[in-house]
């Protein structure tokens, strides 16, 4: 872990990348020069990986261009020639096309003239070359062939077998101008569809991303002025008045709002926030205004690390693209191996004329589409995972799609994940003046994040209190905190666990120890989550058990589960005796774990799903897979249906994807498709299958 620290990340804008081939290209090309954790995303143009030493970064921008993609640098003023978007480059080989296409069908005897069919193709058939050409030489350096060498080989096959017969006076049945640009201009159509379709499925993080862009009112000696967001530094006092969206993460030190935070929970309720209370950037005042101190700023907001996590969840590759993947490597070679096999066969084996030959090899190589293959996975993993993230649900990798679907257990803890966390008092025990035990559990909870510890610091914090100094705290999980004061008195407040062998204990919920003596003792009541029952249901008629696993008094959870009707119940267990009841469920099936506390954060790490609330402690979030940044129990439904229909759709576009392929390819070696139809099928073939995934995004589950 400290080296993952000291290692240098490098981030690179990318362009140029329209497939999951051309990522993989991208991905092995910076493995093979020993770089780790490296990142690729074509959709949204992103490099990142990180070096222990330092990086040669303009030898890794030649190498990464000489894949024929371009590095966009910072800073760097991007030339758009009129050439440069995928769009005016179709529109440019559509000009010369049309005519070249249409001379089979209008009278004009000059459309007939070979050379005049020379010079229509030229520019596209040189268009083609520095496009497709150049992605395809270097995709073959690179050792991963693309897509891009099928439709060079084919519309270059085609080209030169005219050119021939042009030079030669051979005739008519020598000139396939035609088929050379319409096969480029077609396979330019189908990825200006398939660009516009993966914008669409990227949405829910761009969305996101122009939350940040946003202007701010800095107030700076009694006077304001209006800055970018970006231009925030911590400790900016920042004016935000009603209708305005609050620009990063802060405190209140003035004024009280009704605010919007669906953007991060999807719960459109306004939550009322007063002094002293913590914001979000993104989130929108729709009643009241307030001063903000800025306590993070860029890339350490709560906005900037969920779109980074996005960003990662949608690269992440669930076991069931390796199928995919693997295919999509091999299969240029293997399309190149069959269109020189169906060559042949029909030239030396069925005697069919060198033209109508050519013709089907041809066919083969350009109907042959591994993007479809490739685009298969990460478009339907983007829009589920962007659609949960709209439903608060923020799920940190694609691979975590499909654990969620093949679930055997589910595992609660119990305090502020299947209760509220929001205790009341019920009865204390104590020998102690008020003011003394109020100093004594104020002082000790207060270095606490777990629910209960916070519902204590409530309950007193308004309670007249004697000074109380401690030089030392520590917590320890699943106990509670140690203390000692500046007089050298020790403390401990925590759990039945600090007074096992008393059998006074009985009925009680903290303990509070000075000198090792039991000086108090309290009982709380805590309140259960409305959707809990709901839930339990749920997941038992999709066959998932759920299991109550709590360090809390087994009577208490018992009586708990009798409630919401769970009937496998773990009572008083220490962090590491959850490790080792998560680890023998493991065995029986696929767990996921339910968590919030400190406590919980080896468990949620050890099981095959750790999901979190948005509420909980900073170290269960980040081991957790799953974050519910609504902090509602029914998201979990949410995000079991989201799971499962990513899941269909990836099998569906897959199926498609191979059955295209299996079904298209001996068509066109039996010469049933011509080349030109071939490039329709195959632009065709993409759209199909990002349209199924775009169909996640609005389908109902």
């Amino acid at each position: 872990m400290q080296k993952q620290e000291q290692d240098k990340l490098v981030e690179l804008h990318v362009t140029g990348m329209h497939c999951n081939n051309c990522a993989l290209s991208v991905h092995k090309l910076l493995e093979k020069k020993g770089y780790a954790n490296v990142f690729v995303s074509f959709a949204n143009e992103e490099v990142k990986f990180t070096s222990h030493d330092e990086v040669n970064l303009p030898q890794v921008i030649d190498a990464i261009e000489g894949l024929g993609f371009k590095v966009q640098q910072e800073n760097q003023e991007v030339k758009s020639g009129f050439l440069s978007e995928i769009e005016h480059k179709f529109l440019f080989a559509l000009v010369f096309t049309i005519p070249l296409f249409l001379h089979m069908f209008l009278p004009f005897h000059w459309l007939h003239q070979p050379y005049v069919q020379l010079a229509l193709c030229l520019p596209v058939f040189i268009l083609g070359c520095a496009y497709f050409g150049k992605s395809a030489i270097n995709s073959i350096k690179g050792g991963v062939p693309n897509m891009d060498v099928l439709i060079f080989v084919g519309s270059t096959s085609a080209f030169v077998y005219s050119l021939i017969g042009t030079l030669l006076a051979l005739g008519p049945s020598y000139l396939f101008y035609e088929t050379t640009a319409t096969i480029i201009t077609l396979v330019l159509l189908g990825n200006v569809f398939e660009k516009r379709s993966v914008i669409q499925t990227t949405s829910a993080v761009k969305d996101l991303i122009k939350i940040q862009h946003t202007k701010a009112i800095r107030v700076l000696d009694g006077t304001t002025e209006t800055i970018d967001a970006k231009d925030i530094h911590v400790g900016d006092i920042l004016l935000v008045n009603e209708g305005d969206q609050i620009p990063t993460d802060g405190d209140i030190i003035w004024g009280e709002a009704a605010i919007n935070e669906s953007m991060l929970t999807g719960e459109s309720v306004p939550v009322e926030k007063h002094k002293y209370d913590a914001v979000i950037g993104g989130t929108l005042i729709e009643r009241g205004s307030l001063r903000i101190t800025a306590t993070k700023v860029g890339n350490k907001t709560v906005l900037a690390q969920i779109i980074d996590l996005m960003k990662r969840a949608q690269a992440a590759k669930p076991p069931i693209q390796r199928l995919g993947d693997k295919v999509a490597a091999i299969f240029v070679p293997v399309v190149i191996g069959i269109a020189l096999l169906t060559f042949f066969l029909a030239y030396f084996a069925f005697d069919l004329s060198f033209r109508q030959s050519l013709m089907n090899a041809i066919a083969v190589m350009v109907i042959s589409c591994p993007c479809a293959m490739g685009l298969a996975t990460p478009t339907a993993v983007m829009v589920g995972l962007g659609r949960s993230a709209k439903n608060g649900v923020l799920i940190k990798g694609g691979d975590t799609v499909e654990e969620m679907t093949d679930l055997r257990y589910m595992v609660f803890d119990k305090t502020g994940t299947l209760t509220t966390g929001n205790f009341s008092v019920r009865l204390m025990d104590s020998t102690l003046p008020d003011e003394d035990l109020a100093a004594m559990v104020y002082g000790l909870e207060s270095y606490s994040s777990h629910p209960i510890a916070k519902s204590l610091v409530k309950a007193f914090q308004d309670k007249p209190k004697a000074k109380l100094i401690f030089t030392q705290v520590k917590e320890e999980k699943g106990l509670g905190i140690k203390a000692v004061d500046s007089e050298g008195n020790s403390y401990q407040i925590g759990s039945k666990q600090l007074v096992t062998n008393r059998t006074d204990a009985e009925g009680f919920d903290v303990f509070l120890l000075k000198n090792g003596i039991l000086i108090a003792k309290i009982a709380l009541e805590d309140e259960l989550k409305p959707d809990a029952a709901m839930l339990m249901q749920t997941l038992k008629e999709q066959q998932i058990t759920p299991v109550l696993l709590s360090g809390d008094r087994k009577e208490k959870c018992i009586a708990l589960a009798r409630t919401i009707g769970i009937d496998q119940v773990y009572a008083e267990q220490f962090p590491q005796d959850k490790l080792t009841i998560i680890e023998e469920l493991k065995t029986k099936g696929k767990v996921a774990m339910v968590g919030d506390g400190i406590n919980d954060a080896p468990a949620l790490t050890t099981a095959d799903v750790g999901i979190s609330l948005g509420n909980s402690s900073q170290v269960a979030i980040q081991s957790a897979k799953v974050v519910l940044l609504n902090n509602e129990l029914k998201s979990i439904i949410t995000l079991l249906k989201i799971g499962k229909h990513t899941l269909l759709t990836i099998k569906q576009n897959l199926f498609w994807a191979f059955f295209y392929n299996v079904f298209a390819i001996p068509l066109a070696a039996f010469g049933f498709l011509s080349p030109m139809l071939a490039a329709l099928a195959m632009a065709c073939s993409d759209v199909v299958v990002i349209g199924n995934s775009i169909r996640l995004k609005f389908k109902r589950l």
